[in-house]
């Protein structure tokens, strides 16, 4: 069943590569024939992947183009799974699926607004998980740690604000000995040590 599904899904439109990976389908795809590929998936009873699990951008910096959207999707009445991947940089949009899983709004928008990934045909492409005041994109690899700005609520101003991050590290003294080798005696053991010490109690 599982070589099937490899065969079936090699031989359609769209598909650069597919291979399997530690058990899972893995599937290379041409942005360009996007949507006629998924919306064969949906809907030819050979693949009924009725559902799309989820979908996700991932970074590689050194790679041209940049980025991926990677769907996963499941057939509950087939009982299997399937990974699309999806190449693309900043630039160039990637369709957007919602017309075929309405779900895959939330997580466009969430890719778009960690990665900068843009998918064309989306109507509600804004941020989702960062403020709508926030500059960049946190999860792409080159954005800073400490990001751009930092929030703060100021209590003179009684408003929230943005001020550029500014590090301060203030001087600190170090005490690498652990709490057991810096310890001598704990509290609750003088009368212990006073015979040691000659003292009388």
């Amino acid at each position: 069943m599982a070589d099937d599904l490899h065969e079936a899904v090699a031989a359609l439109p769209g598909v650069i590569s597919a291979a399997r990976e530690k058990g899972e389908l893995v599937v290379h795809v041409a942005s360009g024939l996007l949507l006629d590929l998924m919306t064969t998936l949906r809907d030819d009873p050979r693949f009924s992947f009725e559902q799309m699990m989820d979908l996700c951008g991932v970074d590689w910096p050194d790679r041209s183009p940049r980025f991926e959207v990677v769907y996963n999707l499941l057939s509950v009445s087939l009982n299997h799974r399937i990974r699309l991947h999806v190449a693309t940089d900043a630039a160039i949009p990637v369709p957007s699926i919602h017309r075929i899983w309405p779900v895959a709004t939330w997580w466009e928008r969430e890719a778009w607004d960690l990665y900068g990934i843009v998918f064309s045909d989306q109507p509600d492409l804004r941020r989702i998980l960062t403020d709508y005041g926030f500059e960049g994109h946190p999860l792409r690899k080159d954005f800073p740690l400490t990001g751009y700005v930092e929030v703060r609520y100021d209590e003179e101003r009684k408003q929230v604000v943005y001020e550029p991050v500014k590090l301060t590290q203030d001087f600190r003294n170090f005490d690498f000995l652990s709490p057991w080798e810096a310890m001598t005696s704990l509290p609750g053991d003088e009368k212990a040590h006073e015979g040691s010490r000659g003292m009388k109690p």
